[in-house]
């Protein structure tokens, strides 16, 4: 609301009117699930009229020639009856995130809890970088996180498909450093995805699931979908702070603690990361995560008997993860950013390697609030 008052100019993109709709330069009320193909439209209107910044394609990206000749289909003209937006105000969207000085795209849960959520992401990063509208201060693309550390455990590797720092599971190379690191075995297959571990308790698949910190009977995408297959499990362990909709389902509840109630780091979409100290002690019966895990570990057979979270992990993980443990924060004294295999500075530029690679259009349709900003 600020930035608009002080000149900026505000594009939102959703199926409902809300909040920020009155201060919008143009407020894109598209029809439920139809936003790639607006995203899309947008996309051709760049490409068409030669909007996109072809030093930035050139040196940062690859694939454009193939979202050139894939895009063809998806002009502003046959997208308008699909998404309920007309073709001349697709276009002058198009026109203004592209030719602006400065265009950031915010976006929220509704982007990637949807069924087909990664599809309308591609569409986003598609036009961040076809526009070089990225790498730059005030420019770029931010999740607005449905939780407070997402960031950070998704740096930590809890996502099916890679270890931590993003390294994929399948790349054999990896695989070996990081089972001579733990002295263990490890799958070299990705796992499944929230949505898939759904489908495949439903097919008989999965019998049991330890759910921490997850809400999937609220946040699945087809909440009575999820709901029956938690139904169905021999045994759910949810691990949680309340008595949420997904701990209704449990066998077995265990009480964790609340961020003032451990101590711990924080990371945020901007990969800034800032530690948080304990402040209170957990209420009743309940745990630090850390030390849940641990006690189960134990009963398992394993010998891990750390003492405070700073110990649980080694110096040398710094060298194998790109990024150091809470002691070295604790020495830092301020907030970091995680730059490769070191510490940064907080004025430091973060800057990863590897080349990013453009998307193709998708011919799904997805539901999305986005809300861009351009200065």
């Amino acid at each position: 609301k600020r930035a608009t008052k002080r000149g900026s100019k505000l594009i939102v993109m959703d199926p409902r009117k809300q909040g920020l709709s009155k201060f919008a330069t143009h407020n894109l009320q598209f029809k439920p699930g139809t936003d790639v193909a607006m995203l899309n439209a947008l996309l051709y209107t760049i490409i068409d009229e030669k909007l996109y910044d072809q030093q930035y394609i050139q040196g940062q990206t690859e694939g454009f020639e193939k979202l050139q000749e894939e895009i063809k289909d998806f002009s502003p003209e046959k997208m308008e009856s699909i998404c309920g937006i007309s073709a001349n105000e697709l276009r002058e969207v198009a026109r203004l995130y592209a030719t602006s000085e400065k265009s950031i795209i915010f976006w929220g849960m509704g982007v990637s809890q949807h069924v087909h959520g990664t599809d309308n992401a591609r569409c986003l990063i598609a036009l961040a970088l076809t526009t070089g509208q990225i790498g730059r201060n005030g420019t770029g693309l931010h999740p607005l996180r449905g939780q407070n550390n997402v960031q950070g455990a998704s740096d930590a590797g809890l996502i099916p498909m890679v270890f931590p720092d993003y390294q994929s599971v399948e790349n054999q190379d990896i695989h070996s450093k990081y089972e001579n690191f733990w002295k263990v075995e490890l799958d070299n297959k990705k796992g499944l995805t929230v949505v898939e571990v759904i489908n495949k308790i439903l097919e008989g698949e999965i019998k049991s699931m330890y759910i921490m910190g997850e809400n999937p009977a609220m946040s699945d995408p087809d909440q009575n979908h999820a709901r029956e297959a938690l139904a169905k499990l021999d045994h759910l362990v949810v691990q949680d702070i309340f008595m949420t909709e997904t701990a209704w389902h449990a066998d077995v509840i265990l009480p964790s603690s609340a961020h003032a109630e451990k101590t711990g780091t924080f990371t945020n979409t901007n990969r800034q990361v800032q530690i948080g100290r304990q402040a209170v002690p957990p209420p009743g019966d309940a745990r630090q995560d850390w030390w849940i895990t641990q006690a189960i570990a134990q009963r398992m057979g394993l010998d891990w008997s750390y003492l405070h979270q700073a110990a649980r992990l080694p110096v040398p993980f710094a060298w194998l993860i790109g990024f150091e443990t809470s002691r070295s924060l604790h020495a830092f004294g301020k907030r970091v950013y995680v730059c490769g295999a070191r510490l940064c500075c907080r004025d430091a530029a973060l800057r990863r390697s590897g080349w990013p690679k453009l998307c193709t259009p998708i011919k799904g349709f997805v539901v999305l609030a986005v809300v861009v900003l351009l200065r």
